[in-house]
């Protein structure tokens, strides 16, 4: 039997793989720094989980694969060279995995995640059994990965080291195409260049699907056009008119009583023509709405009727970390979510606001790398106009050595009147639980561990509700 060992099993790209290669039957094994709750869940499924990297972990692969994360200088990385043990970058493996399959692979600065999600519940509703890979728990399911029985391999496509230029997909869903990761694209025009390697991937009976309204996107559809390549493009209309081709809009959008939005949804698919009223998220934003919309153009393209892929997304309930309802206590409410874009803080914000209309919004936000908050500095420091107090704490490190930097910076920059720099997250936890009043919404923006300031916080509010 084959036996596969992860380097970095715990993070959200490689324990899906872990997760779906055990489905598969192969032995897995793995490594990390730490034990995530997404390494102990592998563990509990039969994964043998080291903690801590060791030479002697490796020995009994016949393939190691590592997080982009782990440098070359790995004690299992060395050992697995010395021994003649193939190591993989997810890119390498993932291409191998899809190659039998039917290939959905959705790409994106934002939204990637909560799309992706959609996209396999939708499949998974109407009885196509996908495989999927998702950068996120499925609440739904429970679950961040799946081999399934049928055709159709759900991919989220990460940019980050060039990751989804390894993929196999004859869909390719691009949500938008904003500046990120400046320690792998030092500029603009090297992100959207990788963007425009990834849609010439895409075979001759694939198709483009991407958002209308973004202009990074907007731009791809043009050079795909170019490319030969089929596009269909989503928006929110106001009308149906609209550029010449294929199209899936959003009209008449609407508050509901579940906290999401209503819409109707206009296709002009050559296969799928269609229009489906009152499609009903129980998801906040407009951004789900867009993201609903892609997921819509996807199962069009598939042949799947859109009525049912529409009854389908009414019942999907997000991923965790993605505005994350972690629970309420105290009269107030505590949300969880994985913002640390600007245009994503923007946006969670204003769906909390649009959800929390008359509520007190308190932020924390974990600045995630020291090139992304220096390079967008002036935008982080204007992300927060929809809360009513931000905090912000110390530059979560992740992959790059510390630096003489501060994000106290950021917090003297912003134009707001409620903004306070707390380098800790005990601080923060503590400050919070001091100030803290009913009506409250407090919400924790961080690709980082500050998910454990609202494990923290809404524990103390639940004790103290409980004591009184």
């Amino acid at each position: 039997m084959t036996q596969v060992h992860f380097i970095g099993i715990g993070g959200s790209g490689l324990s899906a793989i872990a997760r779906l290669m055990l489905e598969q039957g192969y032995t897995v094994t793995g490594s990390d720094r730490t034990l995530s709750p997404l390494a102990l869940e592998l563990q509990k499924a039969g994964v043998r989980v080291y903690l801590g990297h060791a030479p002697a972990q490796v020995q009994g692969s016949d393939w190691v694969v590592r997080s982009s994360a782990v440098p070359d200088e790995n004690p299992e990385v060395q050992e697995a060279l010395r021994l003649g043990i193939p190591v993989y970058k997810r890119a390498d493996f993932l291409g191998q995995m899809m190659q039998a399959k039917t290939g959905i692979a959705i790409a994106g600065t934002h939204g990637k995640t909560t799309t992706t999600g959609m996209v396999a519940w939708a499949l998974e509703q109407l009885g196509a059994s996908p495989s999927f890979i998702v950068g996120g728990v499925m609440k739904n399911l429970g679950a961040n990965a799946r081999a399934g029985q049928g055709e159709h391999f759900v991919i989220e496509a990460d940019e980050y080291d060039r990751m989804f230029l390894g993929l196999k997909p004859r869909i390719a869903v691009v949500t938008n195409v904003e500046h990120d990761h400046p320690d792998c694209y030092p500029t603009a025009e090297d992100f959207y260049a990788a963007f425009l390697q990834f849609i010439e991937l895409l075979p001759a009976n694939g198709a483009l699907v991407a958002c209308g309204e973004d202009k990074g996107a907007n731009q791809l559809m043009a050079d795909a056009r170019a490319r030969a390549k089929r596009v269909v493009g989503y928006r929110i209309a106001e009308s149906a008119r609209t550029e010449a081709g294929e199209w899936v809009l959003a009209q008449n959008i609407m508050v509901n009583q579940r906290g999401g939005f209503t819409f109707n949804c206009l296709a002009r698919l050559q296969a799928a023509p269609g229009y489906v009223s009152a499609v009903q998220l129980q998801m906040p934003g407009l951004h789900n709405v867009r993201n609903a919309l892609a997921t819509l153009a996807v199962m069009g393209l598939l042949g799947y009727n859109l009525k049912d892929a529409a009854e389908a997304l009414s019942t999907y309930e997000g991923t965790g970390r993605r505005f994350d309802l972690r629970g309420e206590a105290g009269g107030v409410t505590v949300i969880d979510d994985y913002a640390h874009h600007p245009t994503e803080i923007r946006t969670t914000l204003d769906a909390a606001r649009a959800r929390y209309p008359s509520r007190r919004i308190v932020a924390v936000w974990q600045p995630h790398t020291y090139s992304r908050t220096q390079t967008l500095f002036e935008e982080f420091a204007a992300s927060f106009p929809e809360a009513d107090e931000v905090i912000v704490s110390e530059v979560y490190v992740a992959r790059e050595p510390a630096q003489d930097f501060s994000a106290e910076r950021v917090v003297k920059a912003m134009n707001h009147p409620s903004a306070h720099f707390l380098p800790t997250l005990a601080q923060i936890t503590a400050y919070l639980q001091a100030t803290l009043r009913p009506g409250d919404v407090l919400m924790v923006l961080s690709a980082g561990d500050a998910d454990q300031v609202s494990t923290q916080v809404l524990q103390a509010l639940q004790e103290k509700e409980a004591s009184q």
